[in-house]
């Protein structure tokens, strides 16, 4: 049986409805995140989509965003298995800047590479300032040398793959529909391997919030197609707005 594995970028988080660089900064989600979380179960649902099992982050905006998902989809039931390995990306010393602003101060060719390019990291934070996640308790029990300071999306990816290759691949002996809450860029990290993606097209990737996406997979997790639920005028849309989030307005 081939299997359905479905990413669910968060809801629209605070942060995202100022436009600032969010991380791993735990902020959690705007009022409009709410309802898009909430229509992303619904969309499941309408779809006759039920999940298994399903997997997050260590980030509230994730979590509640795959809360509220299961709860509208009628699934609240399922395991769900939290790890910081499907954390955001790490933005370093950008998190809490305003978006538009950083690129009016440096440029939007320098601000696309930081959101979005594959191998550059932005400005890094030093390991005792104590938004470090060496400094917080939800990640005590992490060596701290798998605790960025920033990270490429490379990064993100190679923290991202030991986790997707040691248990949500094993996971598809038992459960045929997977959802994976989580984020714009340890999603699109998952992606960009799930379907061979080069540097330039992971660029130009842009996911976005609420809306499952819906891949169908070999039994042994190899791609076979994949597809938004949700009409294309309206998914267009919504990526344009992600695409514009890092330009000097």
């Amino acid at each position: 049986m081939n299997i359905r594995c479905i990413l669910l970028r968060h809801g629209q988080s605070a942060w995202n409805k100022e436009n600032r660089f969010t991380g791993w900064e735990d902020v959690p989600l705007s009022p409009l995140g709410i309802e898009e979380a909430k229509m992303a179960g619904q969309l499941l649902k309408n779809h006759g989509i039920a999940p298994q099992i399903a997997f997050t982050s260590y980030l509230q905006r994730a979590i509640k965003t795959l809360w509220l998902a299961l709860e509208n989809c009628e699934q609240m039931h399922i395991p769900v298995q939290k790890t910081w390995r499907l954390n955001e990306k790490h933005y370093g010393v950008l998190q809490g800047l305003n978006k538009a602003e950083t690129a009016a101060k440096y440029g939007e060719e320098q601000v696309l590479l930081w959101r979005r390019g594959y191998s550059v990291r932005p400005p890094e934070l030093e390991s005792e300032d104590s938004r470090h996640p060496r400094n917080q308790a939800k990640y005590a029990g992490i060596a701290a040398s798998d605790l960025p300071g920033s990270e490429s999306l490379a990064d993100t990816l190679d923290r991202m793959l030991p986790f997707w290759n040691s248990t949500i691949v094993p996971s598809f002996k038992n459960h045929h529909t997977i959802l994976i809450a989580a984020h714009g860029n340890s999603l699109r990290g998952i992606v960009q391997h799930l379907k061979g993606m080069n540097e330039e097209e992971i660029l130009a990737l842009n996911i976005p919030t609420g809306i499952p996406y819906l891949f169908e997979l070999s039994p042994d997790g190899q791609y076979i197609s994949d597809r938004y639920l949700i009409e294309e005028d309206e998914l267009n849309r919504r990526m344009e707005e992600v695409k514009n989030q890092g330009k000097a307005h």
